[in-house]
């Protein structure tokens, strides 16, 4: 739990605009993705985890607003984000 919440605000200090902002959409696009990659490697060893594949989809398409938005808002910072991540190709 103490490696989590340390790599958390290692992520907040280098992704954030100012010193208040730690909880802007890139910051919550970066830890849905985190969310989701890990929960891609749950399903591939527990596959009939339904309820759970559910969470998943509803985190997938959170992240996918926030994208939308950033990208409405802010488009180099969305290009940005979508390399670092490797979400599109």
């Amino acid at each position: 739990m103490l490696l989590l919440t340390l790599k958390n605000k290692e992520i907040i200090k280098k992704y954030r605009e100012n010193d208040k902002n730690t909880g802007g959409s890139e910051i919550q696009i970066i830890f849905l993705t985190e969310k989701i990659n890990y929960l891609q490697k749950h399903f591939s060893v527990h596959k009939k985890d339904h309820c759970g594949r559910r969470g998943l989809l509803n985190m997938v398409s959170r992240r996918r607003k926030l994208l939308n938005y950033i990208k409405s808002k802010k488009r180099q910072n969305y290009v940005d984000l979508i390399q670092q991540l490797g979400l599109r190709y």
